[in-house]
């Protein structure tokens, strides 16, 4: 193995050839399309004409590499090898990077930058007011990585192969047990609708109650005054676990949804905790309904229609508790809470394993950083 700067291994940013036919079909790569975990989904097909103008051009084969935070730090990250058209444009934050030699094997240096240890130095050198930071492309051009056998281009290209493979099966393995934790998902969905109907229908005409009288609705505050690195209690915002605290808020078997920012993706939390100000807690009346049917019904409730700011958006307590809830027969709420236990037993081991297999993943990605695969 030795160490070569990046620049000399592939050419970034690359310029559309001239002459190049305006009428074709062209792929359509939007930041929104590129996954963290580093695929290609729903790409578009538009007429080269009407794109080649502020936005990157790529071919099939190059690696799209996001430039700007925070979608840089994410992981933001591809290898165009199936995309649907041979020319493709994109987002201006995406770097691109293309192979200079035949033995360069781009999804070896797509493994090379789509990498933690790439990541922490290269966020280290962003450039750029907060918010709008950017990694260069010099930045990438300097960079140096393993290359094994660079004076034997036929065996260098075959040993880039064959570790650009194990870290393809590593990560196949880690998307199929992320696919079945959907999948359980998917099942806990149909199985709520099969057993309730629409909630916000209420095809069975069940009463109904509004919040304030089924649900008890907390207020968030800010955490600086409990916050502890080993706190026994979580911090929750909308977007999940942010901390921990010394004391909480909310009781064990409630739901954060968020106030502000992220307010349609309801969590359940299993253990006391705290929420930030930006989220509220809910917290069912348990002689009424089950925490798993009030955490479902979050799921299936559009709280996008109670939304009354222009930018960011929010919720407000007082619309809240005037959401009618359906209350099924309680037999029927604790069926589904059983299905719930099985479904989530089932859940908690895949994600055993799939944090192994993360750990795996990250480990090979590693060694091939350093070279050691």
């Amino acid at each position: 193995m030795r160490e070569i700067p990046i620049g000399e291994l592939v050419e970034i940013n690359p310029r559309l050839p001239k002459n190049t036919d305006e009428t074709e079909n062209v792929s359509f790569i939007p930041m929104q399309s590129v996954t963290e975990e580093g695929k290609l989904v729903n790409p578009e097909t538009r007429v080269l004409g009407e794109t080649k103008k502020g936005f990157t051009y790529f071919e099939r084969g190059d690696i799209l590499l996001a430039k700007i935070t925070p979608c840089f730090e994410n992981g933001k990250a591809a290898h165009t090898g199936t995309l649907p058209h041979k020319i493709g444009f994109g987002s201006t934050e995406f770097h691109v990077l293309r192979p200079k030699h035949e033995w360069v094997n781009a999804k070896y240096i797509f493994y090379m930058v789509w990498n933690e240890g790439f990541r922490f130095f290269a966020e280290k050198a962003m450039k750029g007011a907060a918010g709008q930071k950017r990694v260069s492309a010099s930045f990438i051009a300097d960079y140096k990585i393993p290359i094994p056998f660079p004076d034997e281009p036929a065996k260098s290209l075959a040993e880039q192969q064959r570790i650009a493979a194990i870290l393809d099966k590593a990560n196949s393995i880690r998307d199929k047990r992320q696919q079945a934790i959907e999948l359980a998902d998917k099942v806990l969905r149909d199985t709520f609708l099969t057993m309730f109907g629409d909630p916000i229908i209420n095809p069975n005409g069940w009463r109904t109650l509004y919040w304030k009288e089924s649900v008890r609705i907390i207020n968030g505050k800010n955490q600086k005054k409990v916050e502890s690195d080993n706190g026994p209690y979580p911090i929750y915002g909308s977007g999940g676990e942010m901390g921990r605290a010394e004391d909480y808020l909310c009781p064990e078997n409630s739901v954060v949804i968020g106030r502000k920012g992220n307010i349609n993706k309801p969590l359940l939390v299993k253990e006391k905790y705290w929420n930030v100000d930006t989220a509220f807690g809910l917290v069912p009346n348990i002689d009424l309904l089950s925490h798993n049917y009030l955490f479902w019904f979050c799921k299936l409730f559009n709280f996008e229609k109670l939304n009354r700011a222009v930018t960011i958006p929010s919720l407000t307590k007082v619309d809240l508790q005037e959401i009618e809830l359906p209350i099924p027969p309680p037999h029927i709420m604790k069926k589904f809470d059983e299905v719930v236990k099985i479904i989530d037993k089932f859940v908690h081991k895949l994600s055993s394993s799939q944090q192994k297999i993360e750990e795996l993943v990250n480990s090979l990605s590693q060694k091939a950083f350093k070279g050691e695969l």
